[in-house]
């Protein structure tokens, strides 16, 4: 799973978030402006900072780092990148690390060259597998338990996700977002997962209200050519399955995984990813 995408969503939507996991007050997150910073001499950038929005030189730099498979030299990295950066931009404040482990397991320990990071309380280190018995449940939250939980678990606090985004979240623009992001986080988990069960766990009115169907829908004549020629080389019952592949498509999937995850014929999605460049 991507989850370098999907955390730059979830704290992008939920900048509380971050301070939740490091056991800080939810209400930090007003002060910062979330964003993923770029180290030019590496020619790559970190997972994400949190800057300070006022002049306050007390208030703290955060380097976000999320790591979900096992990387021996992830601190080395972490904090060589953290120096670079400081070096180039020479920001006033003092910064704090956050380094993001979907299990204890995957942390490789900090070398003794940089204990003193541990000492002084400098690092933060997380382990997601261990959230539900250290970490009050909100909805940001528990989209990241979603991330890392079985499938049998996932299926179910999906559901209870996505019923509590429809009753809670009463800014439209902010409860679709919610909403497409938990169905590519169940799409890049799942990929077995028949797309009717996904499909199944939103309404349809979910659905229609994302910017990729509005459009789809605006379109209506394109719309029309391309299902036209479509339906020329399949059956009606995977039409459903059309239809959701320009969501799959704005959300970043290259049509050689949309075909697999969908099951269709990978020259089939290249004919509606092509009818989309037209528009």
């Amino acid at each position: 799973m991507k989850t370098d995408t999907i955390f730059y969503q979830l704290f992008q939507t939920f900048p509380s978030l971050l301070f939740e996991l490091i056991g800080e007050s939810p209400s930090l997150a007003s002060n910062y402006a979330f964003s993923s910073g770029e180290i030019k001499e590496l020619a790559r950038r970190v997972d994400g900072i949190f800057l300070p929005i006022t002049e306050d030189p007390n208030s703290l730099i955060y380097f976000v780092e999320v790591q979900f498979q096992p990387k021996p030299d992830f601190y080395w990295r972490l904090f060589a990148e953290i120096a670079i950066y400081l070096n180039q931009y020479q920001p006033p404040n003092d910064w704090h690390a956050v380094a993001i482990f979907a299990a204890r397991s995957l942390d490789p320990g900090v070398p003794v060259q940089y204990r003193g990071f541990l000492a002084s309380q400098q690092l933060h280190q997380v382990y997601l597998d261990e959230l539900e018995a250290n970490t009050t449940s909100t909805l940001g939250v528990g989209i990241v338990r979603l991330v890392v939980a079985d499938q049998p678990a996932a299926i179910n606090l999906a559901r209870s996700l996505i019923t509590t985004t429809r009753e809670s979240v009463t800014d439209a623009a902010t409860r679709q977002k919610i909403m497409e992001l938990l169905e590519r986080i169940l799409i890049y988990k799942f990929t077995e997962l028949p797309t009717k069960e996904i499909e199944a766990m939103f309404t349809l009115e979910d659905l229609k209200k994302t910017r990729v169907y509005q459009e789809a829908k605006a379109e209506g004549e394109i719309e029309g050519e391309i299902k036209g020629k479509i339906k020329g080389k399949i059956e009606g019952k995977i039409e459903g399955k059309i239809d959701t592949i320009p969501l799959l498509l704005e959300a970043g999937f290259t049509v050689e995984v949309i075909a697999d995850r969908l099951g269709l014929d990978l020259e089939l999605v290249r004919l509606v990813a092509g009818g989309q460049a037209k528009t």
